[in-house]
C-alpha cells in the first residue's frame, strides 16, 4: 500500500517571508501548483519537501502594466490573464501567442507566468511515477533516454549527459523578446535565466523568488510571432516551438527556438542571415528560408534518427515565425 509523504503548508503573504522559509530548510513554493501538485502526486522526485510555501497570499504579484519603458508583469499574473490582454496582444504579440499556445483554458486560468517558466522537464522517465527511472538529472548515473525512447528530445545534443528539453512556451517569446526575470535579489537575462547545469534548471538560488517579468518595448514597426508543433494542438507541451522578434527597419531579428534543447536556443545563425537577407534587399520569402536552414544547421539528431523529424519541424517553424513577421 502507497504511503502518503506529508508536509506543512504555510501561506507567506510577502515574498521575503516566502524566501526566509525557503532559506531555513527542504521547502518548495506553490502559486499555480499545476506542475508541483503533479510533481508530488506522482512522486516523481528522490526527495520531497517537508513544506510547501504557497505565494498567492501576496496580492502584489498579480498585474500587467507598462512604465519605465517596459512591459511589467507579475510572477502571480495568469497565464490566461496575460493571453487576453490587449496591451500584450497588440505591442508584444509572440509573448500574448505563446501563453494562449499554452496547455489548456483550465490550466491557463491556474498557471502563473513565475511557475511556467521555472517547471522542471517534460521528460517521460524523468516525471514516471515514483522516480523509477533516478535519471542522471535528479542525480542518477544515466540518461535512459540515451539508448531509449528519445524521439522528443534534444537534436542539439546532451547537456551534462542529460537530452531533456526546456518544455516552456514562454521561454522562447521572452527571449525573443530580450525580456529580464526580476527576482528579490537581483534582475536577470531571459537569455540566462535557464542554467545549463540541467534541463529544466534555472540560476535561481534556493531562497530566491521571481517576482516580475520585464520586457522591453520593441522597436517601432518591428513585429514578432510565435509558433509551435504539439502532437495535440490544445493541450500539449510542444515538440517545437519558436518565437521571432525582427525589425525591418533596422535589419535585426532575434530568433528563439525551444523544446529542441536543454535551455530555449538562441538561434543565433538563423539572426545573422535574415539580417543580411533585408540588408540585402531580399524578398521576405528569401529572407525567411535563409533564416530557417541556418537555425538547424548545427541540429543533428540521436543515434537511430529516432528524432531526426524535429530538425525539419524546427526549420519550418523558424522560417514561418520569421515570415510573420515580415508580412
Amino acid at each position: 500500500m502507497k504511503t502518503w509523504k506529508k508536509f506543512a503548508h504555510v501561506d507567506a503573504k510577502t515574498a521575503e517571508e516566502a524566501a526566509a522559509i525557503l532559506k531555513s530548510g527542504r521547502a518548495a513554493l506553490i502559486a499555480g501548483g499545476t506542475d508541483l501538485l503533479g510533481t508530488l502526486r506522482f512522486e516523481i522526485l528522490p526527495t520531497h519537501p517537508e513544506t510547501v510555501v504557497n505565494l498567492k497570499a501576496d496580492p502584489f504579484l498579480d498585474y500587467i502594466k507598462e512604465y519605465g519603458g517596459a512591459l511589467r508583469i507579475g510572477a502571480l499574473t495568469r497565464l490566461e490573464d496575460i493571453a487576453r490582454s490587449a496591451l500584450v496582444k497588440e505591442r508584444y504579440a509572440a509573448l500574448g501567442e505563446a501563453a494562449h499556445r499554452t496547455a489548456t483554458p483550465h490550466i491557463r486560468e491556474m498557471g502563473t507566468i513565475g511557475g511556467n517558466i521555472c517547471q522542471l522537464p517534460r521528460c517521460w522517465y524523468f516525471r514516471t511515477p515514483d522516480n523509477r527511472f533516478n535519471c542522471v538529472r535528479k542525480g542518477g548515473g544515466q540518461c535512459f533516454a540515451m539508448s531509449g525512447d528519445n524521439r522528443y528530445h534534444s537534436i542539439f545534443g546532451a547537456v551534462k549527459s542529460c537530452l531533456a528539453v526546456n518544455p516552456g512556451d514562454l521561454a522562447p517569446a521572452l527571449v525573443a523578446l530580450d525580456a529580464k526575470i526580476h527576482t528579490n535579489r537581483r534582475t536577470i537575462e531571459a537569455e540566462r535565466f535557464w542554467d545549463v547545469a540541467f534541463p529544466g534548471s534555472t540560476v535561481l538560488a534556493d531562497d530566491e523568488i521571481v517576482m516580475e517579468v520585464q520586457v522591453p518595448a520593441p522597436p517601432e514597426g518591428a513585429k514578432s510571432a510565435f509558433l509551435k508543433f504539439a502532437v495535440r494542438k490544445s493541450i500539449d507541451f510542444p515538440v517545437v516551438n519558436c518565437a521571432a522578434l525582427v525589425d525591418k527597419a533596422g535589419g535585426t531579428a532575434r530568433i528563439c527556438l525551444n523544446a529542441v534543447h536543454g535551455k530555449p536556443y538562441r538561434a543565433a545563425r538563423a539572426e545573422a542571415a535574415a539580417a543580411d537577407a533585408l540588408k540585402g534587399n531580399s524578398t521576405a520569402e528569401e529572407a525567411a528560408e535563409a533564416a530557417g536552414a541556418a537555425a538547424v544547421a548545427e541540429a543533428r539528431a540521436l543515434p537511430g534518427d529516432r528524432n531526426k523529424w524535429k530538425i525539419q519541424i524546427a526549420r519550418t517553424l523558424a522560417k514561418r515565425a520569421v515570415l510573420a513577421c515580415l508580412r
